[in-house]
């Protein structure tokens, strides 16, 4: 029987949320172990928003090469362009390996003991590894989330998750996704710029649901061009792998077979609770998700959860930020986890960003707002990268014009999610943003024209 390790600090699960709280314990000098049963760095580095975006990359530039090889308005000609997608692959497994090397790296730098294997909870200050007993004064859940199956469509074969989407040996000639939230339009987009046959499934009556109709719209607009085929208002009933068709049922009840290669099943993700004996701590729960306070703390004491196991949003920054929070607690900081926004971005074509609160959610609250956005249509910068389809939009109070919400749908508008968060922290209103000085030519200038048009006197419009 192995000795048991002692240590002040326990974390299940090294992707962002848990990496994050190891490396800031470490530099307080908090004694940590980090337990992970597959690679550092979790979902989001190996098989979630980095080879995603990486695969995103080069769907784009093997896009526009085709572009320039038919007709080209900058004038650029090349030949017809061909794609090897194992070395696309390699290329794109090379950042990840990057990445998770330098998490490693730095977890050592700062003293951080990391056990590869899959932890066994004991009790509250006792965990299992591979026959290794590690007791603990805090134990913290950082296991993340997994991706939502389909029980008329289990994995296998030709049935796949966005793991093997994003890892393709060779690309299909016809894809299927089922779901058209953000993982489904993300990868659905990026294979048809691969030149693959894309159709996607939705149940509802609308792309990207749980985003405003007037913001989706561009992304509809490109997905048409695309000649994506969307079967909105659509319901999955199994697979035919005789005929290697995807059976789907119209809202009206007609049964449809589509005919495909492969099934991207992207109908969302689920906080991971199931396989390492979290039932046995009893936590309070909030449905699936465990339930957490403001400071992370869960219903045992000095056992505590961030990022996806905690339920929405499951956003890797958001586990990040309440990870470096818990090692401060720990460390005897005084902290809360109350942002006034997270960011939240689609990198579909062209991008989406929504920060704060919308304007259907203002008036639903019952609150009098201004609310006005600037087009890129009327944005030199967006015209210098042939993009004029959408647009930055501002929602502020009326009577003290305090900003309470940004949403941008548009080219690059991922990298503005950063400038719309930090204006809510701060506690903005539009005349600060209308009497910054803004770099010209950038897309950020739209943010200012967003703001000045609230208060009725837009330049450039």
């Amino acid at each position: 029987m192995q000795q048991t390790l002692n240590t002040t600090l326990l974390i299940i699960g090294g992707g962002p949320g848990g990496y994050v709280a190891a490396i800031r314990a470490g530099q307080l000098g908090i004694p940590t172990v980090l337990v992970e049963g597959q690679a550092l760095g979790g979902t989001c580095l190996n098989i979630g928003c980095i080879p995603s975006k990486a695969l995103i990359h080069v769907a784009e530039q093997f896009h526009q090469t085709q572009l320039h090889s038919q007709y080209s308005n900058l004038g650029i000609k090349v030949a017809p362009p061909s794609l090897d997608i194992t070395q696309s692959v390699a290329w794109k497994d090379g950042i990840v390996d990057r990445l998770t090397s330098g998490v490693a790296a730095l977890l050592k730098k700062h003293g951080v003991k990391v056990i590869h294997g899959w932890a066994k909870i004991l009790d509250g200050k006792l965990v299992e590894v591979d026959g290794q007993r590690i007791q603990c004064e805090h134990l913290l859940l950082a296991t993340g989330s997994s991706s939502v199956e389909l029980p008329m469509l289990p994995l296998g074969g030709p049935i796949i998750s966005s793991t093997q989407a994003l890892a393709p040996k060779a690309l299909p000639k016809h894809l299927c996704v089922v779901g058209g939230g953000y993982i489904g339009l993300e990868l659905g987009i990026a294979y048809r710029k691969l030149g693959v046959e894309v159709s996607v499934v939705e149940a509802r009556e609308r792309i990207l649901p749980t985003y405003d109709s007037e913001l989706t719209a561009p992304v509809a607009e490109s997905i048409k061009k695309l000649g994506i085929k969307l079967y909105l208002k659509h319901s999955v009933e199994g697979f035919d792998a005789g005929h290697q068709a995807l059976q789907v049922r119209t809202g009206e009840g007609e049964l449809l077979q589509l005919t495909t290669d492969q099934v991207l099943v992207a109908v969302g993700r689920k906080p991971r609770t199931q396989g390492f004996n979290l039932e046995s701590l009893a936590l309070k729960m909030n449905g699936s998700a465990v339930a957490i306070d403001e400071q992370c703390k869960t219903s045992m004491l000095n056992v505590w959860a961030i990022g996806d196991i905690s339920g929405e949003p499951m956003l890797a920054h958001r586990a990040m930020a309440q990870g470096e929070m818990v090692a401060e607690l720990i460390a005897g900081k005084s902290r809360r986890f109350e942002p006034a926004a997270i960011a939240a971005v689609c990198f579909t074509d062209p991008e989406l960003v929504v920060v704060g609160k919308t304007p259907e959610q203002v008036e639903q609250a019952g609150l009098d707002c201004i609310v006005a956005q600037f087009p890129f249509a009327a944005n030199g910068r967006a015209m210098t990268l042939e993009s004029k389809s959408g647009f930055v939009r501002v929602v502020a109070r009326r009577d003290n014009h305090l900003i309470l919400g940004w949403q941008a749908v548009g080219v690059g508008v991922s990298e503005l999610s950063s400038a719309f968060a930090q204006s809510l922290e701060m506690g903005a209103c539009l005349e600060d943003i209308a009497g910054t000085i803004h770099a010209h030519p950038t897309l950020g200038e739209a943010v200012q024209e967003a703001a000045l048009r609230a208060l009725g006197h837009a330049l450039h419009l």
